[in-house]
């Protein structure tokens, strides 16, 4: 038995011979076919390989291997259309920010062009106001060094950092004592949704001005109007102007609060077409009285919105014709090298089926038609969009700021400039502009 059981342990170990000595001789052969046979790449990629080999070895100075590969892919996507991008680290942090709706930060918004390092207002629940920093500090110091006046981009640079991160500030107040703060930084939502407010008081008519699209900008608007309900609300502007689009669900999520059935938008490209529809259960502001505000800087997810409206017939639309972006775009992440490619991926038609992108070759209109056209001189532009993009104050802290600005005799609060199609839009919705409806206008 013991010889029989020696034996086959013997065996055993004699038959993994051949096994290594086979799999040696297979790794050996498929390195000789690799070297013989040509490569399996196809021939541009060789090229391109080819020609990165020459830069490198040739060029005047030193080139750095990853920027020649970030070079050559910003250039493959500039050159599909103009909307398609390669976007390297840097930018693709912004984007990031613009389509998740949300940036890593402090909370504060700095008061500006005046004392850079002043906080205008904490964020409210944001980690600055839990940590103690208040309306009128000013930052002299991060983490121990001292913040250098009028430099305010490197101020930011230094308040960037990973979540959950900690920073310590040393702040002077508006009464003149100075303290320490540490604060733990957080992802925070970065608003899409401003100037929340009742733009007629008597009338109770609301207005909201939506800057961009992003994953987050349902549930600001949803908030934004539960506050406007709550103030008795009778009618609403809801304000697009410079809006370049965004996330498209987020448009869509907007749609859906005043369109109880149907189409909202369809998109068409290679693949199967797809539709999006209305939710009766969404449809939470179905019969609101509504004037939607475009012009020429509204694009992509905001025409989206607006042609949605206007084929529903559910909102009158002013202002001036939008830009034509009428593609949706297919965002790709690569975490590994923290870069963004952005692709057109399809067109989008409006529940009527129109193609809202621009193409003068084909002699055609392109963009939302506003049902009343109102136009704004170059300057009045420039002073209401520059008012809109603006982060407007909390409305718990406006009291406090306005009691800043009567102690130092300082102006902190901007008022909205003069705006014809705000005007407009809150003459129709007083009923003052009768004579531009006819049997054919949007009821």
């Amino acid at each position: 038995m013991s010889g029989r059981g020696h034996h086959r342990r013997r065996a055993g170990a004699w038959s993994a011979g051949p096994v290594v000595f086979g799999a040696a001789l297979g790794m050996v052969a498929l390195a000789l076919i690799q070297a013989l046979l040509p490569s399996r790449e196809p021939d541009d990629v060789v090229h391109y390989r080819e020609v990165r080999r020459f830069v490198l070895d040739h060029f005047v100075r030193d080139v750095d291997p990853d920027q020649l590969v970030e070079d050559a892919l910003e250039g493959m996507l500039a050159n599909l259309d103009e909307y398609s991008r390669y976007y390297g680290q840097a930018e693709s942090v912004r984007v990031d920010r613009e389509t998740r709706g949300r940036f890593t930060g402090i909370g504060v918004v700095f008061r500006a062009p005046v004392a850079a390092g002043q906080v205008l207002f904490p964020v409210p629940g944001g980690p600055a106001e839990t940590a103690g920093l208040q309306v009128g500090d000013t930052l002299i110091s991060i983490d121990g060094e001292p913040v250098a006046a009028g430099d305010e981009r490197a101020l930011r640079e230094r308040l960037r950092g990973e979540p959950r991160s900690e920073v310590l500030l040393g702040v002077r107040g508006l009464d003149g004592s100075e303290r320490e703060h540490r604060v733990v930084r957080q992802s925070l939502v970065d608003p899409t949704v401003r100037h929340v407010r009742l733009a007629d008081e008597e009338r109770a008519i609301g207005y909201v001005f939506v800057s961009s699209f992003s994953r987050e900008t349902g549930g600001e608007f949803d908030e934004a109007c539960e506050w406007l309900a709550d103030a008795g609300m009778q009618g609403l502007i809801l304000d697009l102007r410079d809006n370049p689009g965004g996330v498209l669900e987020g448009a869509v999520d907007l749609a859906r609060r005043f369109i109880p059935e149907g189409v909202i938008v369809s998109t068409e490209g290679r693949g199967a077409p797809e539709v999006l529809r209305a939710d009766p259960g969404a449809a939470r502001l179905e019969g609101m009285p509504l004037v939607v505000l475009v012009d020429g800087g509204s694009a992509s997810a905001s025409e989206v919105l607006a042609g949605a409206l206007q084929d529903h017939r559910v909102a009158v639309v002013l202002g001036e014709p939008t830009h034509g972006k009428g593609v949706v775009q297919t965002i790709r992440r690569y975490d590994e090298r923290g870069t963004i490619a952005k692709v057109t991926t399809s067109y989008f038609y409006t529940p009527s089926h129109r193609n809202l992108e621009r193409d003068p070759a084909e002699g055609r209109e392109w963009g939302i038609m506003p049902d009343f056209e109102v136009t704004l001189s170059d300057e009045q532009r420039a002073r209401v969009l520059r008012f809109l993009l603006r982060y407007g104050p909390p409305r718990e802290l406006v009291a406090r700021l306005r009691a800043w600005e009567e102690a130092e005799g300082v102006a902190l609060l901007d008022e909205h400039p003069v705006d014809p199609q705000l005007d407009a839009a809150l003459a129709l919705l007083r009923g003052e502009r009768t004579e531009w409806f006819d049997e054919e206008a949007p009821r």
